[in-house]
């Protein structure tokens, strides 16, 4: 399917819940968030019904998010769920990594194709700091575990202040070519200022080629992640959500004054 502008948009992100076992200062208050009700989160069931009707539209690429996607319970069954959908070619996840050396083997028998690790340092003290806890021995072990299961490629998506010339960004740099790993290095984005950018080493931020929808953990389709367009699925329906989006994905991002990253998926 393609937009008012010709792009082709065949790449849907679905985040599964708005909560997160880390508290990343860039994208979440210390204080913590005022979680979605249960009764307001999508249920598995539904996600699939979405997403079977998105791939019927042209969406051939799929990958979950969250918040943390793997704080939610059961989530290899949502896997396979998708996975079981003909016309999916490309099922991947984002993830902070640390519960992957727990569910790695499991996602992969699911259907699973691939992962993003999200990795800002190598420096275990700095990791605990900039992710207010986190142990990045966690994180490690799931890199590992994620490549023992074949979830290739393995990418490592790094937040970077200005660019990949950062110092803790080439040490990430150097630790993914020793690895086998592929790294992409994400500057640092507002959606209330309108601060964004194309990802190094990806796709992402580049609103001329913007091939993706969003679908949000209670049922809205965003168009843009910087904007503040969205459509619920419950409301309206999948497919004429899906279509409103796509009438009204704009030909570039702006701002968002609704969502914010933990809740949208990024």
């Amino acid at each position: 399917m393609y937009d008012s502008f010709d792009r082709r948009i065949n790449y849907l992100r679905i985040s599964v819940t708005d909560r997160c076992n880390l508290r990343c200062i860039y994208c979440m208050p210390e204080e913590g968030i005022n979680m979605l009700q249960h009764s307001e989160i999508l249920s598995f069931e539904e996600i699939a019904r979405v997403a079977r009707i998105a791939v019927k539209m042209g969406i051939n690429k799929v990958r979950i998010t969250g918040g943390e996607p793997l704080v939610r319970k059961g989530i290899a069954d949502l896997v396979g769920m998708l996975a079981a959908i003909p016309g999916i070619v490309d099922l991947s996840m984002t993830t902070n990594g640390t519960l992957l050396g727990r569910y790695a083997g499991e996602l992969k028998k699911a259907g699973l194709n691939r992962v993003n690790i999200s990795l800002d340092t190598m420096d275990g003290t700095k990791y605990r700091m900039l992710t207010r806890g986190g142990s990045i021995i966690e994180v490690l072990t799931g890199i590992e575990a994620a490549k023992e299961a074949g979830l290739y490629p393995v990418k490592i998506n790094c937040v970077v202040q200005h660019s990949s010339d950062e110092p803790d960004a080439k040490i990430i740099s150097e630790y993914c070519r020793q690895n086998g790993l592929e790294a992409r290095f994400i500057h640092q984005m507002s959606l209330t200022e309108g601060h964004f950018s194309v990802v190094e080493g990806g796709s992402g931020g580049d609103c001329s080629s913007c091939n993706r929808l969003r679908l949000t953990a209670n049922g809205k389709i965003l168009p843009c992640l910087f904007g503040n367009q969205e459509y619920d699925v419950r409301e309206l329906g999948p497919e004429r959500a899906i279509k409103m989006a796509l009438e009204n994905k704009p030909a570039c991002g702006s701002v968002n004054i609704k969502g914010e990253f933990y809740n949208i998926g990024g």
